[in-house]
């Protein structure tokens, strides 16, 4: 468990001493902060019967983060580590494959929810300024943020799978991006297959995580919505620890 600790601090401290986390940072902020600038004009004025949380998760915003952010904070995992030869002396050190994959995706996923964290301030402001004392039901930001976690999970997962495939930083993110995006326009897919009862609209629909999303954004959690994601996320850390394993066959 010590070792694992000590991989997690190392793969955080990575984000905060490279100028590729200051930005990720700095870009989430600014989508965040239009995301919630557009939200506002929108509601300003005007009921609405669909509550705050709903309302950003319908923003382009939220998934430009989502699919943006995941290549940009997991393209360095692995790629880098190789690219730069430490690869193998971490991998010569008395930690697990295991311990290893797991203290990378802990780290990615920390880091990931440090995006989020503007969206708790900007229900406080709403519900300081605005008197919306809906804006901080504890309930639907509960289950907002617990969609937001498990499909960063999976997103985080795929992108470590990624970085592990290759030594380039730029490969691995585009391998990340490309399957993210395909992820997310399987929820579209299914959506047009909607009438259809075949077993490839079936799986489709199961993997919509567009529309878990938005039940968990309305205070929904499913059962499914939650074996989903925590099935993909185990599904990629698990090709990532047989990438990683493959080096002894080499």
């Amino acid at each position: 468990m010590q070792a694992y600790l000590t991989l997690v601090r190392r793969e955080l401290g990575g984000f905060f001493t490279s100028f590729t986390g200051y930005t990720v940072l700095a870009v989430a902020l600014l989508l965040n902060g239009l995301s919630f600038v557009g939200m506002i004009g929108y509601v300003n004025g005007r009921p609405t019967p669909e509550p705050i949380t709903e309302l950003y998760y319908q923003n382009l915003f939220f998934w430009i983060i989502l699919l943006m952010a995941a290549p940009a904070i997991t393209m360095r995992s692995f790629a880098l580590e190789k690219d730069t030869g430490t690869f193998e002396t971490l991998m010569t050190t008395p930690v697990s494959d295991r311990q290893v994959v797991a203290a990378k995706f802990t780290g990615a996923l920390i880091f990931y929810v440090l995006l989020w964290l503007p969206l708790l301030a900007n229900a406080l402001v709403l519900r300081h300024f605005g008197g919306a004392s809906g804006a901080f039901d504890f309930g639907l930001l509960g289950s907002t943020a617990c969609g937001i976690l498990l499909i960063g999970g999976v997103y985080m997962s795929l992108g470590i799978f990624a970085s592990s495939l290759t030594r380039s930083q730029v490969t691995a993110s585009m391998i990340s991006f490309a399957l993210g995006v395909t992820l997310f326009m399987l929820s579209f897919a299914g959506a047009g297959l909607a009438t259809n009862e075949s077993w490839v609209s079936a799986v489709i629909e199961a993997v919509n995580l567009r529309r878990h999303m938005e039940g968990f954004a309305g205070g929904v959690i499913d059962t499914r919505a939650i074996v989903l994601p925590l099935s993909l996320t185990a599904l990629f850390l698990f090709l990532t620890l047989r990438v990683v394993e493959s080096r002894r066959w080499k």
